[in-house]
Formats: C-alpha cells, sequence, structure tokens
C-alpha cells in the first residue's frame, strides 16, 4: 500500500475490491473527475446520458467496463471518453 501526498490516505494499490473500502473508492472517483479540467470534462448531461447506457449494458459490473478494463465514471466523464462497445 502506497499513501498519497497530498491527502496522507492510503491507496491500495494491489488489492482485490473485496478488500477495497467501498466509501474510499467512491471518494477518489469522484475527486479525480472534479480534479479534471473543464476542458477535459465532459459537461454534466452527457455524462449522466452516457452512464445511463453504461448501466444498461451487460459489460458493466462494480463500475468496471469489461469491455475494456476502465471505471466507467472515468471514462464517461472525459470529454473525448468513447464506449469500447460503440454505444455512445
Amino acid at each position: 500500500m502506497g499513501e498519497t501526498a497530498a491527502e496522507g490516505r492510503k491507496i491500495c494499490r494491489k488489492c482485490l475490491l473485496k478488500e477495497y473500502d467501498e466509501k474510499a473508492y467512491k471518494e477518489t472517483i469522484e475527486q479525480y473527475i472534479q480534479r479534471m479540467g473543464s476542458d477535459m470534462r465532459a459537461d454534466d448531461d452527457i455524462y449522466r446520458r452516457r452512464l445511463d447506457i453504461c448501466k444498461e449494458c451487460d459489460k458493466l459490473i462494480q463500475g468496471t467496463c469489461q469491455a475494456c478494463g476502465c471505471y466507467v465514471e472515468l471514462r464517461a466523464a472525459a470529454k473525448t471518453g468513447r464506449c469500447p462497445k460503440k454505444k455512445w
């Protein structure tokens, strides 16, 4: 395990999902999206529509796209993000 210098929080780099703190995971994803510059982040409407499509996909498992391995919230938040199954 390592720690982020800025926050002093532990980040588990080699843990299984069952060992990972879900609250910390959610906070990490949200912080990453917030740190994206507005020039890199999709607008909220597009982001929500993308996630709605992902939620209907059979490749979505616990926030991870099984088609490409990405965290769908991160891919959907990026202005240049694309669905590997070409659904959005």
